[in-house]
């Protein structure tokens, strides 16, 4: 799967030579976020790396939501398709500074030198200011100092499992994925068909509000739940996720009611001002084609 998906960035390549163009870089989360919690098949990078630098491009690593040990046994995602997989930029931000604003930009001495000599200047007010840098600085030493990427990896791997084991009792889950405290979960109406289950997963995250616990949906089509939460997040924290989740799906599965699309029920609800006002800032638009299923709310 990794080749068969590098090879989709390799046709892109040949068609640039073709058409008499270059190839300036690859940039991409390591692990993709918002694309839905993505792991990437093994030998992806490897192989996409090696296509893009023999066409005469650099390899950036965007590891601003993914990096500082979130993925428990590695500091950084890249790592988890090898070792020897090294981009030539890495992107770092948000973590780095446990909500203090500062980022960086990881390369190497060649292209920073390559730069430096194109005589473009590169200005900040802010950058590199000292109060930023120690905050930096004291971050990653508390990431080392209460090894948080270990902790990472065992409260992931819990997690990941009572997820597993919530899937087999509610149908809605078609899949759990991750690595460390990088985690999906993917609401579909039915397993066998995949079709994305959104407006349930809008439900859900507004329900999981009400009881206290804040999770976000994200994806094409917005209906998996994404969980990267603090590093000190503990193993109680990750049973009282599971639990109240599963009280939600619970609910949902004694209160679902089945209406024909265009029905006046249906057409009451839609119409009804908590469904214009949705919990994820978008109103969520019920397709009558693909769901014929609603939840009360």
């Amino acid at each position: 799967m990794g080749k068969m998906y590098a090879d989709e960035v390799l046709d892109i390549c040949k068609k640039a030579r073709g058409g008499g163009h270059t190839i300036a870089a690859f940039i991409a989360e390591s692990l993709q976020s918002c694309g839905g919690q993505i792991i990437p098949p093994d030998n992806y990078l490897r192989n996409v790396y090696r296509y893009v630098r023999e066409a005469g491009g650099v390899c950036i690593a965007d590891e601003v939501q993914v990096g500082f040990g979130r993925v428990g046994k590695h500091w950084w995602a890249f790592q988890l398709q090898g070792e020897d997989i090294v981009p030539d930029i890495v992107t770092v931000g948000k973590p780095m500074g446990n909500g203090h604003p500062v980022a960086a930009v990881i390369t190497t001495l060649e292209i920073a030198q390559s730069f430096k000599e194109s005589g473009i200047e590169y200005f900040n007010t802010y950058g590199g200011n000292p109060v930023s840098c120690a905050v930096a600085i004291a971050v990653m030493d508390v990431l080392e100092r209460q090894r948080l990427r270990e902790h990472a990896t065992r409260v992931g791997n819990h997690l990941l499992n009572s997820l597993r084991q919530l899937a087999l009792k509610h149908l809605i889950i078609g899949d759990v994925r991750g690595v460390g405290l990088f985690i999906g979960i993917e609401l579909v109406e039915d397993r066998e068909n995949r079709i994305p289950a959104t407006a349930k997963a809008q439900h859900i995250v507004s329900r999981m509000k009400e009881e206290y616990i804040l999770v976000s949906s994200d994806g094409p089509d917005r209906n998996v739940l994404k969980l990267k939460p603090p590093l000190v997040f503990c193993q109680e924290n990750a049973d009282h996720f599971v639990k109240i989740l599963d009280e939600v799906l619970t609910e949902m599965n004694d209160d679902e009611v089945t209406m024909e699309a265009g029905s006046p029920q249906r057409q009451k609800k839609a119409n009804h001002p908590e469904f214009e006002n949705s919990p994820n800032e978008k109103k969520i638009k019920i397709d009558d084609q693909q769901s014929e299923k609603i939840i009360k709310v």
